[in-house]
């Protein structure tokens, strides 16, 4: 119950004192957004241009002839193309047993069914090229018919639209010559009646064309794989198509900058950066050259930000909507990045040289596209991530980490940027800790869509007083982070890196003052890696006349045992000590949140939040400091333990 009274208090409060500046969601200025200038790809794309660049046959998405035959050669040669490739026969054999596809809407999205078909399709088509079987072709044919004959491919929710596109021209690209012409003219008229005209209509369907997001992405590479298959029917259609994407892309492409961070977090970087690279490796086999989409400024970093944020435990920082750990997934698309590069810091060797047989649940769906990329991967050199790395953009981050083979297993992540990003959180300030491979400090993370969804909850509005905020997962809340008055954080408001320093400490600031507008008139939090297990936290601020209380939180699943000055928290055997530097006399209280507050809100087992709540008026001149240190040192700090 105390759980229930603290959180929705708070959220009563909030409405009840938030100031009526907040509602304004003042602009943030762009000189404290550190970002890339946006550049625009090339686009020499009409239809003469089609006529003599594009490749005069099939295989023309990601494969050509030329491709096709090194792959082949890798086949017989590189050990590791051939252990996934007999992979993805052990997958063929298990999709052949598998119920045809039906157009099933879950909710408002057919996404599951339009993802299954590209599994099924990369996989049965790679592995048709191979063998020649003419069982696999005759399900390929099946397949394409049956989703072909639906209705529509729900364009009302376009990502659906995007990914089956894929599907469908992918396989007509790759097995076309062998199906047979009706199938081939049905998933042809498909393409353009069910794919590449609705993204025309003018009812809303194409927000996404000048998007900024991981929907740009995945429907203008739905729309490019589809236009280059129907090229040769309708060259006008593919031209205005290709040119609408070449033209549009950057403004999702930009949001990579200046470091590489994806402000939508590790998980929709796999997606979003996933089609961008199909899209890449499209247009390179299909017309020798991507226009400027794999050089794009901060793409290729955006391989680092993906390692940089996987804990040496494999689970990510998992701000915003993100999934906990890492998958086989994200391996395969590593892969290109390590083809492109050559750099084998990017090449997940564990992942490829296990065998078949030793593999649970499917490689992902991009498996048959990964395995050419795994064949063009040529190690030119090896590089090392930073153990002291600091990303800006709209998303800001921290990480630090301690040398490779720690005993320790150190990681820290903490974050700046808005709640108002796109997948984002009220979580400007929040961190994760890990020490000794244990997750101390934790981060929620995302929960299902659907469920949500299917009870009518307004998830996707992001206006200061929207329901999203209610949500244990999207509110501060549920993060690691300050809580000033009980209120909610100003979702508009932007927290910046402002400074960062890897000597003679690792050390990050983070300017907090717009998360607080109206209630502090400046924040600042300060991240300082003292020791390889310790991280020491201190937040400075100035009050406001009306500011009464100031929240320090922390989010975990470990046991907690409050002593003098702070608190032990406990998982088995391992321990780590919070302790309460400043100010004095004030104490730890916990708060379990498992059940949740809302029943709505995500269950994590075990989850608590502690807090640390100072009153204003320890502070009577009008400025002061909260400063915590997380440690798992058992010798100078061991008085507690």
């Amino acid at each position: 119950m105390k759980s229930k009274i603290s959180i929705f208090f708070s959220l009563f409060f909030f409405v009840l004192v938030v100031p009526t500046t907040l509602f304004a969601n003042p602009v943030v200025p762009e000189s404290k957004i550190k970002t890339v200038e946006p550049v625009k790809l090339e686009n020499p794309i009409s239809v003469p241009y089609l006529e003599k660049h594009l490749l005069k046959s099939a295989p023309r998405l990601i494969l050509s002839q030329l491709i096709e035959k090194e792959l082949k050669n890798k086949l017989s040669s590189d050990s590791l193309v051939k252990s996934f490739y007999e992979t993805l026969k052990l997958e063929t054999a298990e999709i052949l047993t598998e119920p045809y596809l039906i157009r099933k809407i879950t909710g408002r999205r057919m996404l599951s069914t339009s993802r299954e078909m590209v599994y099924r399709m990369g996989v049965l088509c790679m592995v048709y090229r191979i063998e020649k079987n003419p069982e696999i072709l005759k399900r390929i044919d099946e397949e394409l018919k049956a989703v072909c004959q639906f209705v529509d491919w729900n364009p009302k929710h376009f990502l659906d639209v995007g990914e089956m596109s894929l599907a469908v021209a992918l396989a007509i690209d790759w097995t076309g010559d062998a199906l047979p012409k009706k199938t081939v003219e049905l998933a042809k008229r498909a393409l353009i009646e069910k794919g590449i005209l609705p993204s025309y209509d003018a009812e809303g369907y194409n927000w996404w064309i000048r998007g900024t997001n991981n929907w740009s992405q995945v429907c203008h590479g739905g729309m490019i794989a589809a236009s280059i298959v129907i090229a040769e029917e309708n060259p006008e259609l593919a031209a205005k198509t290709i040119s609408r994407a070449l033209d549009n892309l950057h403004h999702a492409m930009k949001e990579y900058g200046p470091d590489g961070i994806y402000p939508e977090g590790a998980t929709y970087w796999g997606y979003g950066t996933v089609y961008s690279v199909l899209t890449s490796s499209m247009l390179s086999s299909a017309f020798g050259t991507d226009f400027g989409i794999a050089d794009y400024p901060a793409f290729l970093e955006s391989a680092d930000f993906r390692l940089l944020v996987t804990a040496p435990s494999g689970y990510f920082f998992n701000f915003s909507d993100c999934g906990d750990k890492k998958g086989g997934g994200g391996s395969v698309l590593l892969a290109w990045f390590a083809a492109k590069t050559g750099n084998g810091l990017y090449f997940d060797k564990d992942f490829f040289e296990k065998e078949a047989k030793e593999r649970q649940g499917k490689t992902g769906r991009f498996a048959g596209p990964g395995l050419v990329w795994l064949s063009q991967f040529n190690q030119k050199n090896r590089s090392d991530l930073p153990l002291v790395w600091k990303g800006d953009g709209n998303n800001p981050l921290v990480i630090y980490s301690n040398r490779k083979n720690d005993s320790n297993q150190y990681f820290f992540g903490a974050k700046g940027g808005r709640g108002s990003n796109n997948h984002g959180n009220m979580d400007a300030g929040t961190f994760v800790f890990d020490l000794n491979g244990i997750r101390w400090v934790v981060d929620p993370g995302n929960q299902g869509y659907h469920e949500l969804e299917q009870a009518g909850f307004d998830l996707w509005d992001t206006c200061q007083v929207c329901q999203r905020w209610t949500l244990l997962t999207k509110n501060n809340f549920g993060h690691s982070t300050l809580t000033v008055d009980d209120a909610l954080h100003n979702v508009s408001g932007f927290a910046p890196i402002i400074e960062f320093k890897t000597n003679p400490l690792p050390e990050a600031t983070i300017d907090l003052s717009e998360i607080f507008q109206g209630h502090l008139k400046s924040a600042q939090r300060k991240f300082t890696k003292d020791t390889d297990f310790s991280i020491l936290i201190e937040d400075q601020f100035i009050l406001e006349e009306t500011t009464k209380l100031i929240t320090w939180a922390i989010m975990t699943t470990a046991d907690v045992i409050p002593v003098k000055d702070g608190a032990i928290l406990k998982q088995g055997r391992q321990k780590l000590k919070l302790e309460i530097l400043s100010p004095g006399n004030v104490s730890v209280s916990t708060i379990s949140l498992d059940p949740p507050p809302n029943k709505l809100d995500k269950r994590i087992e075990g989850l608590k939040r502690i807090e640390i709540r100072v009153p204003a008026y320890l502070f009577p001149e009008g400025s002061g400091a909260i400063n915590v240190r997380l440690s798992g040192d058992y010798g100078k700090t061991t008085k507690n333990f």
